[in-house]
């Protein structure tokens, strides 16, 4: 999944208690970060591979510091230490470390077997990627109804939350569009250093526009 990781973030969003939306859609997509980033530093490692999955072409053979559930608890706690240090609230930490691991949990949805427990086999997936009939409404339903659960639940304060989340929504769906018909390798072999930058670029362009829809927005008083 891409956008659709984006859905927990929404939600969390929702609560008095809960960093902004600009740090939830980084928290969101933490993993990556750091796998797109291990993957220019050569720590980690991805091929890509024709028809490795129906929707995408990539081989993730080598991500035990991201892609698993061990790595990805870790990547919570670094999270919830940071946004402890930054807000002074352990209940902050939580929530935001909370989101970093639902990525893990999602990919498990969509990931042919490439994810592991704590570095090593057994490899885990369900593999949506191979059934798009699936996996691209599914997609669509956490992305788009995670941001209306968001839009519902906060009012704006000014001309630019009305339209902020529209941006927004536009954004991850060009993103995602960009995604989907990407098309698939034609021979295998490593995964250019190129890849990981545009990730880190996607990612950062959809956390900006996160953290602009939340400044003008407001939790709806119960």
């Amino acid at each position: 999944m891409f956008i659709g990781h984006y859905a927990p973030a929404f939600a969390a969003a929702t609560s008095a208690k809960s960093p902004k939306l600009g740090a939830l859609f980084v928290a969101a997509q933490l993993v990556d970060i750091a796998f797109f980033s291990f993957l220019i530093l050569g720590v980690e490692k991805m091929r890509m591979l024709p028809g490795a999955t129906v929707m995408n072409g990539m081989d993730l053979y080598d991500m035990p510091w991201t892609h698993s559930l061990a790595g990805a608890i870790g990547w919570a706690v670094l999270f919830a230490i940071v946004v402890r240090l930054l807000r002074g609230s352990w209940t902050a930490g939580a929530i935001g470390g909370a989101v970093v691991v639902s990525h893990w949990l999602i990919d498990l949805l969509v990931h042919r077997p490439d994810l592991t427990l704590a570095g090593s086999p057994p490899k885990l997936g369900l593999g949506l990627w191979n059934h798009p009939w699936i996996e691209i409404p599914l997609e669509l339903a956490f992305a788009f109804g995670g941001l209306w659960f968001f839009v519902s639940r906060t009012r704006a304060t000014g001309p630019a939350g009305k339209w902020s989340p529209w941006l927004l929504a536009l954004g991850m769906a060009v993103l995602q569009a960009i995604n989907w018909t990407t098309p698939q390798p034609t021979e295998a072999g490593p995964a250019p250093v190129s890849t990981g930058w545009l990730g880190l670029f996607a990612y950062a362009i959809l956390a900006l526009l996160a953290w602009r829809t939340a400044r003008n927005r407001t939790l709806r008083r119960a």
